[in-house]
């Protein structure tokens, strides 16, 4: 089951601008103007790793692909085909406008010589598996690539030559696009030896150092300059480099090739100095000859493994790949190693690119605690750390020194992750330290505005800190402290200050690529308090629906370079945006707490069925570092998380048999009267369950039920029925 896995993942999804069929029924009366295109690479990677590789060509945002920036609608191509100047570490991972592009270290097979390098070579023949990447070059090289947890193989097969050429750019950061390149400040790089050699550079506050192995005995390395080889120089020092007068530098192996005869590149890396870049390569490689197979198959491993922590039997090859690639996308980020801060001393989790807590905290790090909860466990720990070395807990953290606060997105993100670790009994968290930093966080920012006054603008805000409070009071009541959790408690209680007097939307506000609309549909912890407000039931499903443009006509999508006047009519419409905004992400399920699970499955079925396909542009948008893909990776199983308030809600699955990781457990999820899933057809409906044989008549299970495991049974029907209508999702007044 696991090799099927691995050969039915398709890593170049969402790397071209979104292709998918035309939208049909419900989808087509939605509207997004957030770039569409998945922005993910299909470089090699290593589950949850810190290295990826990948061929560079300079786009954005990964430095792989054709495309540029773009803030709305369809981005313009800047490359007619496929290209690469060489092959670069560090990738982001589907992200949307970031400043943290990495690339760094890049290696280029050459046949030309030395002032050719920069140059971009057409990719052929790419190929891409979890851990393998691989294209030829049209020069004839042929390029393979695998990573290990810190490190990464290169394989160099050659046409024959008299002095092929691998070159090591130390100075090479960032993308091509205006204003994106990156720059050491500081650099040092040494040979050490014979086919050995070892460097470090500070890149934006960073001391990321490699150590590199190149040990074939006809070939030699030298240090080079500006484009010129340094014979007899075996070591480079650059102190406070100006981007306005640096010339690239770095490490060449040359030697004569005969035909089909491939070089191997190891290289190790720390953000903790060279001699531990050396420790990581010993313990990724083994010095065995063929060190880029053995590396390639424990990567294949380790994905294999993880990948099997969830599985379906989907009802076609594309919606199996489909599944198995998003389980994929949603396991590369963040990274997560132990002891590997540059800036603070202990042994303990490190984690970076966090890319951010908003794109991510509903449903990838969700994911995260039930298939690798060792893992969050040490993510946890890593934020943390993080708000103690620092001052606060981050929205965004990346492979740099101070948190990406991302001010404008949210306020509170990590206190919902930690509540969520916490309410699923990870070990290794140190609660008491959790509870007096996430109450001192909360005091920060828009913090301070919201314990004055109640309300925080942007009103968003103070949807977050209302449930930041709830969540820190959860630790509270774990950690023992009644007085903190009853204060806290009576905090959460002002989430009702961010909507209007008349209850149905928030407040007329600035937002945060949305509007009101997007925002006012929110799982907030007491959901039957919200539908109240709102006026009841049946209001609240009638604001859902306009919504979710029941009865509206299909809407055209923004193209490239969308006008002011096509976006000014899209975002006055308030309508859903699909899967390519982080906001509406639990939206569709505000549905259950108003007791119409049948409206969940209508727009769950519209979503899964039209917003994916197993293609280059086979996302809706941004993958937003797997928080796109862990949400199907949910719903098509028929589950949604409600993070931070330990409910998992129940929906008709999109496939027949299913079973999923819950930590120490298993729940295996079949179906009764299933027929696949069609965007030209309607939905199936939840008719019934049974759990371990008991019936089941609730939209939702508990979190312990949930991981308890077990056999959940779905029956579906091709119309509403009145499951799931009467004994609604908890809520949590206060």
């Amino acid at each position: 089951m696991t090799s099927r896995a691995l050969s039915s993942v398709d890593p170049f999804i969402g790397c071209e601008p979104t292709d998918l069929h035309p939208t049909t029924g419900l989808a087509a009366t939605w509207w997004s103007p957030k770039p569409q295109i998945g922005n993910t690479h299909p470089g090699a990677t290593f589950p949850l790793g810190m290295v990826s590789a990948c061929a560079y060509s300079g786009a954005y945002p990964t430095g792989y692909g054709r495309f540029d920036l773009a803030t709305e609608g369809v981005p313009p191509a800047i490359h007619p085909v496929q290209l690469a100047s060489g092959f670069t570490h560090f990738q982001q991972s589907g992200t949307g406008a970031i400043r943290k592009y990495y690339n760094y270290f890049r290696v280029t097979p050459m046949l030309e010589p030395l002032d050719s390098l920069g140059r971009a070579w057409e990719l052929h023949d790419e190929q891409a598996t979890p851990g393998f990447y691989s294209a030829t070059l049209d020069s004839g090289i042929h390029c393979e690539l695998t990573v290990g947890p810190s490190s990464a193989v290169h394989r160099y097969t050659f046409p024959r030559h008299t002095n092929a050429r691998i070159v090591v750019d130390f100075s090479h950061g960032g993308l091509t696009i205006p204003f994106s390149r990156t720059h050491p400040l500081r650099s040092n790089l040494a040979i050490l030896d014979h086919g050995v050699a070892a460097g470090q550079i500070v890149v934006e506050g960073v001391p990321l150092a490699v150590h590199l192995e190149c040990p074939d005995e006809d070939w030699k390395s030298q240090l080079w300059y500006d484009h010129r080889r340094m014979p007899g120089g075996s070591r480079l020092d650059f102190d406070a480099i100006r981007p306005t007068t640096m010339r690239p530098f770095g490490l060449i192996w040359t030697g004569p090739v005969e035909a089909g005869r491939s070089i191997e590149l190891r290289l190790g890396f720390s953000l903790r100095g060279m001699e531990q870049a050396r420790t990581n390569l010993e313990r990724d490689v083994p010095r065995e000859r063929e060190v880029f197979e053995v590396r390639r198959a424990r990567t294949e491993e380790a994905w294999a493994d993880h990948l099997g922590r969830v599985h379906v039997e989907a009802p076609t090859a594309e919606r199996q790949t489909v599944f198995d690639t998003a389980v994929y996308h949603s396991l590369i980020k963040p990274a997560i190693m132990r002891s590997e801060s540059p800036w603070w001393p202990n042994p303990g989790p490190f984690a970076f690119d966090i890319c951010t807590m908003w794109d991510i905290y509903r449903t990838q790090l969700p994911l995260l605690i039930l298939l690798a909860p060792a893992k969050a466990a040490d993510l946890a720990s890593s934020l943390i750390t993080i708000c103690e070395e620092e001052g606060n807990f981050p929205i965004g953290y990346r492979m740099a020194r101070g948190a990406d606060r991302f001010s404008r997105q949210a306020s509170a993100l990590a206190h919902t992750f930690l509540a969520a670790v916490c309410q699923a009994g990870l070990h290794g968290v140190d609660w008491e330290l959790a509870l007096t930093l996430m109450a001192q966080d909360l005091r920060r920012t828009y913090g301070e505005e919201f314990l004055r006054f109640g309300r925080a603008e942007p009103v968003t805000h103070t949807l977050d800190l209302a449930f930041g409070h709830w969540c820190t009071a959860q630790i509270a009541e774990r950690v023992g402290d009644k007085a903190l959790a009853e204060s806290l408690a009576q905090r959460s209680a002002g989430w009702r200050n961010a909507f209007d007097s008349d209850g149905r939307l928030l407040r007329p506000s600035t937002f945060y690529e949305g509007t009101r609309w997007n925002y006012s549909f929110r799982l907030v912890h007491d959901m039957a308090g919200r539908i109240d407000l709102a006026g009841g039931d049946e209001p609240f499903v009638d604001l859902l629906d306009g919504f979710f443009g029941f009865g509206a006509a299909p809407e055209q999508q923004p193209g490239v370079a969308p006008d002011a006047e096509e976006l000014l009519y899209g975002y006055d419409l308030g309508r859903f945006q699909g899967l390519n905004n982080e906001p509406d992400m639990d939206a569709p399920w505000a549905y259950t707490y108003a007791g119409r699970p049948d409206r969940t499955a209508e727009v769950v079925h519209g979503i899964v069925t039209n917003q994916f396909r197993a293609t280059r542009g086979g996302l809706p948008g941004n993958d937003d570092s797997g928080g796109l893909s862990s949400w199907y990776v949910f719903a098509s199983l028929g589950l949604f998380p409600v993070v931070g308030q330990d409910v998992m809600l129940l929906n008709a699955p999109a496939h027949e048999h299913g079973r999923i990781s819950t930590g120490e457990h298993q729940l295996a999820i079949d179906t009764v009267g299933y027929r696949p899933p069609s965007p030209d057809e309607p939905p199936q409906f939840v008719a019934g369950a049974t759990l371990d044989g008991h019936w089941h008549d609730r939209a939702w299970l508990s979190g312990e039920e949930f991981r308890r495991g077990g056999h959940l049974v779905i029956e579906l029907a091709d119309a509403p029925t009145d499951w799931g209508t009467v004994h609604r999702p908890p809520s949590f007044p206060t």
